[in-house]
């Protein structure tokens, strides 16, 4: 995704973020990345490489420097001659201005302006591929955050299911107490039921509102404290593995920034092998000098003096010895390129190896979610025909309370199916580099 076009996206939603408002995956993730503190500091970092970027020209520049100087003097003076003839002079007074210009401009170095201005454009692409990949993490652990809130919510509905069979269980277990069909026990186990799921109710409050405020965080406060959130998780059922796969090496913003980095550590390398070659500087200086004296102080003293002019030239500067200094610069960083491109392997095989184990996860979580939502419809049915047969007298207390856990456990085994599923199906895309597209 364009960073601009996320930038757009993120003000154009920003106004309808209201207390109260139901705001959708898409919309948190959008302000997540204008407003999430991670990737403005990598967008601030990025920031510095694309302005040294942008000053890199000035490496082919000449140096340009200018001084300048005023001076006034105040000289009390005597000379004595060898014929023993005494000048005395007092308050002599002079006033001297001087300045020059001088310009270096260095036409050969072995190349290494070249490789200082290609590696400071590298560095900046590196940066801008480290503020992707960290919108990509950011956009996983947002939309993750997102259906945790989602789970939880799907979790209290199921809670809030249960409350109703439980309150069902405490009318008719007082009804047959009543007309002297039932037993005391199972009314006061039916009450402790109940009041476990309204226990658990207000514990999943809690936890949703403290979801929130995660989600919150992580979109630097951007939500307002009350929102809403959608209660339902899609999936995507038809990802293939081979679709994973294609094209990682070169989406994936982990692997990219991984070679980027290769690519510094040569160019590294060039301009500490540069520094072995002669450098030929064009120089040229411009001089004023200008000198004035009120009083004579001597015989041969000048009354007024002027000097002005310029010169150019060529120098040319031949590194001999300095300590093998670079030789160890240059042994530096043929061992960093070995080192970048060690972590580039491993990193591919990081990002493989989590394809794999995501993708499996995925298959798992795809095929116990179709298993759950078949089942969740068993213990409903169950449940229904538990209830109306304890009403009835045909089915018992510890029957009925037993499909009632069913219910629970299939719930708890579906809402966990669907969640899994959606970090799978999450962790996939953002391995791939598609989680923004």
């Amino acid at each position: 995704m364009n960073r601009n076009a996320v930038c757009l996206f993120s003000f154009c939603i920003l106004p309808l973020l209201t207390a109260g408002q139901t705001v959708s995956v898409e919309d948190v993730v959008a302000l997540a990345l204008q407003k999430n503190y991670d990737v403005r500091l990598s967008q601030n970092t990025a920031a510095v490489a694309g302005n040294n970027n942008r000053y890199a020209f000035g490496v082919f520049l000449p140096n340009i420097n200018a001084t300048g100087a005023y001076s006034r003097n105040n000289v009390d003076s005597r000379n004595v001659t060898f014929g023993d003839v005494e000048t005395l002079r007092t308050g002599a007074q002079s006033t001297n201005v001087n300045g020059s210009a001088q310009l270096v401009w260095t036409l050969f170095d072995g190349t290494q302006m070249f490789a200082t201005r290609k590696r400071l454009s590298a560095q900046e692409a590196l940066s801008n591929l480290n503020v992707r990949d960290q919108m990509m993490n950011t956009a996983a652990n947002v939309i993750t955050t997102y259906f945790s809130v989602v789970r939880q919510v799907q979790q209290r509905k199921a809670i809030q299911e249960q409350m109703s069979v439980s309150e069902e269980r405490v009318k008719l277990a007082e009804r047959k107490l009543q007309v002297g069909t039932g037993g005391k026990p199972e009314l006061l186990q039916a009450k402790v039921d109940l009041n476990a799921f309204r226990t658990a109710a207000i514990q999943q409050e809690t936890l949703i509102r403290q979801l929130k405020d995660q989600l919150n965080l992580l979109v630097g406060l951007g939500l307002p404290d009350t929102f809403e959130i959608y209660d339902t998780i899609p999936i995507n059922l038809q990802l293939s593995l081979d679709e994973i796969r294609q094209n990682v090496e070169t989406n994936n913003a982990t692997l990219v920034a991984a070679k980027k980095n290769i690519r510094v550590s040569e160019l590294t390398l060039r301009e500490s092998r540069a520094s072995r070659s002669p450098i030929i500087n064009f120089t040229s200086s411009y001089n004023f000098n200008r000198q004035e004296n009120e009083l004579v102080t001597s015989p041969i003293a000048q009354k007024y003096i002027r000097n002005r002019g310029y010169n150019y030239g060529l120098s040319v500067s031949i590194p001999i010895m300095n300590g093998m200094n670079t030789n160890r610069l240059i042994g530096q960083s043929k061992v960093n390129i070995e080192r970048q491109k060690l972590i580039y392997d491993q990193q591919t095989t990081i990002v493989m190896i989590g394809i794999r184990i995501a993708y499996t996860n995925y298959e798992n979580a795809k095929r116990t979610l179709l298993i759950e939502e078949e089942n969740i419809l068993l213990a409903k049915e169950n449940v229904s025909i538990a209830l109306e047969g304890f009403r009835r007298g045909i089915t018992t207390f510890i029957e009925l309370r037993t499909a009632q856990q069913s219910l629970a456990d299939a719930y708890n085994r579906l809402i966990a199916a669907r969640f899994n599923a959606k970090i799978s199906e999450t962790e996939l895309f953002r391995l791939q580099g598609s989680l923004l597209n």
